[in-house]
């Protein structure tokens, strides 16, 4: 996802007088400027980092959903309009059996091991952004049985 598309969808927006999408997208707009600045790269957003930026911006809202009290149904439902419209925007993730192949196509001979500390040390930074963690971590420890 670039920048721009995000700019482009909040100026849509704004002009549908949609508040719930203008303020969803603003909020990731801000949250990818402030990661492009703590990381140095205000200037040259890739869209990784931008990607980066939505699924952790996900993960938060959806916390909130699941952490909201059952007698707040309103604030419930405001959370899930913002998940909804964030995971739009959210790239699509490997499942277990694209992770399962992936390991054995780039990786088997670390898999042979069996050492599931050293397998995810290396195949995490490889797969952050493309596949959840916790997904990873148990198609790991499939193979570390």
């Amino acid at each position: 996802m670039e920048l721009e598309a995000l700019r482009k969808d909040m100026v849509a927006a704004m002009k549908a007088k949609d508040k719930v999408t203008k303020d969803a997208v603003s909020s990731l707009i801000s949250a990818v400027k402030k990661v492009a600045i703590d990381e140095g790269c205000r200037d040259d957003i890739s869209s990784e980092l931008v990607d980066r930026v939505i699924l952790k911006e996900l993960k938060s809202v959806k916390e909130q959903i699941d952490t909201c009290p059952e007698s707040r149904q309103d604030l419930k439902d405001e959370y899930q309009a913002r998940y909804d419209v964030i995971a739009k925007y959210a790239p699509k993730l490997m499942d277990a059996s694209e992770i399962k192949a992936y390991l054995q196509e780039k990786h088997a001979e670390l898999i042979a091991s069996g050492n599931k500390g050293q397998i995810m040390k290396t195949i995490m930074p490889e797969l952050k952004g493309k596949a959840d963690g916790k997904v990873i971590n148990q198609v790991v420890a499939e193979f570390c049985k």
